[in-house]
C-alpha cells in the first residue's frame, strides 16, 4: 500500500490555520483579468455578506504546471472539488494499493489559500479500476466498498467536510427508485450499497455533510420527469429507513436546446425542502455545442440558460454552494463528448480560455445574492 505523504494532523492543523483567516475583495466585470486584483474571499467572508458560496472542479496537474490558472481559481472561488482525483480509479488503481498524491495536491492547495474543499466521489458506478471487475461475491463487494470509504475519509477527516457520497445512482431513464445503474454495487449488494455508503461514511466523520448527487433533474419531458420522480422516492426510502443524508446535489450540466421545465423543478424542490435536506447545485456548466459559433452570441445564450435554471431554483431554496464544473474554458470535459461541428471551442464554464470573465460569472454573480 503506498505511504501517505502527509499525516492527517498535517491537514487537520492546517484547516485550522485556514479558518481563522479571512479575506475579502471587490468584484469585477465581465472582460476584466479574472486575477487583475485579488478577490480571494474565504467561505467565512462569503457567508458574512450574505453570499452563497461560489466554488469549481479543479485538476492537480493544471494547479501544479498553471499558474495563472491557479491565481484564477484563488481570486473567485470559495470552494474546490477534485474533477477526478478524488475517485476510485485516481486512489485505487490496483487492488490493496491507495494513491493520495493528486488528492493531497488538491487538500494542500485549498489549505494554503483558505479554501473549502468538498468531496466526490465515494460510491459511483464509472470511474471504477478494472480490478474491480475480479469483485465476485457479496461480502466482497461490501467488504471493498466499506475499506475504500473508511480509509479515503478518515485520511480527509475534518480537511474535507461534505461529501458527494452517492454518485448518479439512478438510470437515464427510471421506472422507480429502484432503477440503480448496473456496476459492480448493484450486482452484488443491490440497493443495499447506497444506505451502505452512506452509514459508513457518517460512522467514519459523523461530523461530515452526506449529498447524494444526481443529474438531468431540470429539463422538460417525460425522461427528466421520471427522473424527478424516482429520486424523490430514493430520498424518502432512505429517510424511512433512518439513513443519514443531508443534501442532494443538482449536477445541472444544462445544455442548450433543453428547455428548463421550471414547474417540475419547483415542485421537486419544495418536496426537497419539505424532507428538510440541503440543496447544492454541484457542477454547473452549460453544454454550447448546437449553439451559433458568433462568440458574444453565444456567451449571451449561455448565460440566459444558467440564469433560467438559477432563477427556478432561487425562487424555492437558497442553495448552500453553487460549484461550476471546471473555471476556465481551457480546462472542460465539454469537447470530449460535445465537441462543435464548426471546430470553434467550445465555452460552457465562466471565464473563457484567457481567464477572461463572461457574461456567465456575471449571472452566478448576480444569483449568489439572491435570497428564497
Amino acid at each position: 500500500m503506498t505511504k501517505q505523504t502527509h499525516s492527517r494532523r498535517d491537514f487537520l492543523q492546517g484547516a485550522a490555520t485556514a479558518a481563522a483567516i479571512g479575506l475579502s475583495g471587490t468584484a469585477q466585470l465581465s472582460g476584466m483579468s479574472a486575477f487583475a486584483t485579488p478577490n480571494a474571499q474565504s467561505l467565512a467572508s462569503a457567508a458574512a455578506a450574505g453570499l452563497i458560496p461560489y466554488g469549481s472542479a479543479v485538476r492537480a496537474g493544471a494547479l501544479d504546471s498553471d499558474s495563472t490558472y491557479r491565481e484564477a481559481i484563488i481570486a473567485n472561488c470559495q470552494l474546490v472539488v477534485a474533477e477526478g482525483e478524488m475517485k476510485w480509479a485516481d486512489i485505487r488503481p490496483t487492488r490493496g494499493e491507495y494513491r493520495f498524491e493528486k488528492a493531497d495536491t488538491i487538500i494542500d492547495f485549498a489549505r494554503q489559500n483558505r479554501l473549502e474543499v468538498r468531496g466526490h466521489t465515494l460510491a459511483w458506478y464509472g470511474g471504477l479500476p478494472k480490478w474491480t471487475d475480479e469483485i465476485s461475491s457479496r461480502a466482497e463487494a461490501g467488504r471493498e466498498l466499506v475499506d475504500h470509504i473508511k480509509t479515503v475519509v478518515s485520511r480527509y477527516r475534518g480537511a474535507i467536510p461534505s461529501w458527494d457520497v452517492v454518485n448518479e445512482p439512478l438510470v437515464d431513464f427510471p421506472q422507480d427508485a429502484t432503477s440503480l445503474r448496473p456496476c459492480v454495487w448493484t450486482k452484488y449488494l443491490g440497493a443495499d450499497y447506497v444506505p451502505i455508503a452512506l452509514r459508513t461514511t457518517a460512522a467514519v466523520d459523523p461530523d461530515a455533510r452526506l449529498v447524494l448527487n444526481e443529474y438531468d433533474i431540470e429539463f422538460k419531458g417525460p425522461r427528466f420527469a421520471a427522473r424527478r420522480k424516482a429520486l424523490l422516492q430514493l430520498l424518502r426510502s432512505l429517510r424511512d429507513k433512518d439513513v443519514p443524508l443531508h443534501g442532494v446535489g443538482l449536477q445541472a450540466h444544462l445544455f442548450a436546446d433543453r428547455a428548463i421545465d421550471r414547474d417540475g423543478l419547483q415542485a421537486f424542490l419544495a418536496e426537497i425542502a419539505a424532507m428538510k435536506l440541503d440543496v447544492l447545485i454541484t457542477e454547473l456548466d452549460v453544454v454550447d455545442y448546437e449553439l451559433p459559433g458568433k462568440v458574444s452570441e453565444r456567451d449571451a445564450l449561455v448565460a440566459k440558460k444558467a440564469a433560467e435554471f438559477l432563477s427556478a431554483v432561487c425562487e424555492v431554496v437558497r442553495p448552500k454552494a453553487i460549484l461550476t464544473w471546471g473555471l476556465s474554458d481551457r480546462y472542460t470535459w465539454v469537447p470530449i463528448y460535445f465537441k462543435r461541428p464548426d471546430g470553434m471551442p467550445n465555452r460552457p464554464l465562466p471565464l473563457d480560455a484567457d481567464l477572461k470573465r463572461k457574461p456567465l460569472f456575471d449571472v452566478i454573480e448576480q444569483f449568489r445574492r439572491k435570497a428564497v
